[in-house]
């Protein structure tokens, strides 16, 4: 019997979107654009490769596949944007006739608290001639995926403290030298923009020369900043906390869609981009790691893993809305992508400074907003945190993968001074603390002459030159959902926060030769 047209593509399901009303279907003749991403061909690798040589040879091994993607396109009357087998992307723009026929799928517009997107509900079909080398079709649901992990004190006055980001560094005590100099760092935004005046002003307030910052159009978004917008004050913090701890690297700024096609887009452009070359990559965007798509989540995980194998250590903001990650279904959840195995998750505490120093830290808990982390429910324990002792995840009772991995002052009320969209103010949240452990990243690297790369062994293989956090708890006010710190690895802030001088003489430490 001959075999389907079309096969049932599960892993691209969609749920109707949550508060969203359902507006008319898309006509015929709307233009759409989708990414899709080939599955990865895994091969040994040398670690003694350069950056290129693994590029090269992954480009080698997806090419048919790229190559077929092509070919179902033409069959379909839709156009190749773009096509790059080291990205393991092809993506393709047709109106949503065509689209609706090459992957027998029905578009519709929906409106949510007065934004309108294109979405779908239930499964798509490939082609039977694909249909095994698909990993993903991202973009034709622009639903938003994630959301900017930072907490703004609006009124500054209120904090019990606050610190310029490069006081931050040398709190922990992170080096001043080296500067990070020949070293790229990527900041990925699904939003918001910069103004150079804003860096100028922030940089000269820390008594640094600014760095040099790029910004790098993915999926046709730009750096638009505007006012009020919260995604503005994630930029800036960004940008700021990065630079004031690797005011030497370079710091290329990836603006991106707020979709699965533009997360994934993005990551994937900023680890194979020739031209700014970032050894470390800072995420400070997610939601829970249950309200992706099985394909999205697939495709961000492999595409932080392809990072990860081509050098680039990826820094992700544990979240900052407790255990639950902001879910009121009477379960505790990880935010996604810090529950990544390929990423460093970077959770939140709340320090007490006197005399410049840190006298006192604990979990970042407000009762509303605080730290996220936990045990997730998708990813399995991996080998670098055998040994750590997690926890069973509260609500499953469960193994899993621990969030986060390190930890770093994140709450507003002993936040971080910024200046957004000219204003100065203090900011907190676990966004925060992904760039700073990122401008640390790019400083052991430039000493030790070679990349990190995935960074997390090393990081447990080294537990004592942390400090652990051992006071306090993310649990939601009044609730019993969450977990609490204490000796060793906990759910809340990991190993623990950075011990500056000692971690980063292991980590500055040469590898060995090949």
């Amino acid at each position: 019997m001959p075999a389907p047209r079309h096969l049932p593509f599960p892993d691209s399901h969609h749920e109707a979107p949550v508060d969203a009303r359902r507006m008319a279907r898309l006509d015929d003749s709307e233009p759409v654009e989708a990414s899709l991403y080939v599955k990865p061909r895994p091969a040994p690798l040398s670690r003694a490769a350069s950056h290129d040589t693994l590029l090269a040879e992954r480009a080698r091994r997806h090419a048919g596949d790229t190559d077929a993607i092509k070919a179902f396109a033409a069959d379909y009357g839709l156009r190749v944007i773009e096509a790059d087998a080291r990205r393991r992307l092809v993506r393709l723009a047709g109106t949503a006739g065509a689209m609706r026929a090459a992957f027998e799928v029905d578009l519709y517009w929906f409106e949510s608290a007065g934004v309108r997107f294109r979405g779908y509900t239930g499964s798509l079909h490939l082609p039977a001639g694909i249909a095994g080398i698909v990993e993903s079709v991202l973009g034709l649901d622009t639903r938003p995926v994630a959301r900017p992990r930072l907490r703004v004190m609006h009124s500054p006055a209120a904090a019990a403290a606050s610190f310029l980001p490069n006081q931050i560094g040398a709190l922990y005590g992170i080096p001043t030298t080296p500067r990070g100099s020949g070293e790229g760092i990527a900041l990925i935004e699904l939003g918001g923009g910069y103004h150079q005046s804003d860096i100028a002003a922030a940089f000269a307030a820390m008594g640094l020369a600014p760095p040099r910052v790029v910004a790098v159009s993915v999926d046709g978004a730009t750096n638009a900043p505007s006012t009020p917008n919260s995604a503005d004050g994630e930029v800036g913090l960004d940008i700021q906390v990065a630079g004031g701890i690797a005011p030497g690297a370079r710091i290329a700024v990836y603006f991106a869609p707020n979709t699965d096609a533009g997360f994934a887009d993005a990551i994937t452009k900023a680890a194979t981009d020739a031209t700014n070359a970032p050894s470390v990559m800072s995420i400070s965007w997610g939601g829970p790691e249950s309200r992706y798509s099985a394909q999205g989540r697939t495709t961000l995980n492999t595409a932080l893993r392809d990072a990860a194998e081509t050098g680039i250590t990826v820094t992700v903001a544990a979240g900052d809305n407790l255990a639950t990650d902001g879910l009121a279904d009477g379960a505790v959840h990880v935010d996604f992508p810090a529950a990544s195995p390929f990423v460093v998750g970077c959770g939140g505490t709340f320090i007490t400074v006197a005399a410049g120093a840190i006298t006192a830290e604990t979990v970042w808990n407000s009762g509303t907003s605080g730290t996220g982390g936990g045990i997730s429910n998708l990813f399995p324990v991996p080998s670098y945190q055998a040994e750590a002792a997690l926890p069973l995840n509260v609500s499953t009772g469960r193994a899993g993968r621990g969030v986060p991995d390190v930890a770093g002052d994140a709450d507003p009320a002993s936040g971080y001074r910024v200046i957004i969209d000219g204003q100065s103010l203090v900011v907190g949240g676990t966004s925060a603390v992904a760039p700073l452990w990122a401008g640390f990243f790019a400083l052991a690297n430039e000493a030790r002459g070679a990349r990190l790369g995935l960074v997390n062994p090393m990081l447990y293989a080294h537990a004592a030159d942390f400090r652990q956090i051992t006071s306090g708890n993310n649990k939601p006010a009044g609730s019993p959902l969450g977990y609490s710190a204490g000796p060793g690895w906990n759910a809340c802030t990991g190993l623990g926060v950075m011990l500056g001088e000692k971690l980063f003489a292991a980590l500055a430490e040469p590898p060995p030769s090949a």
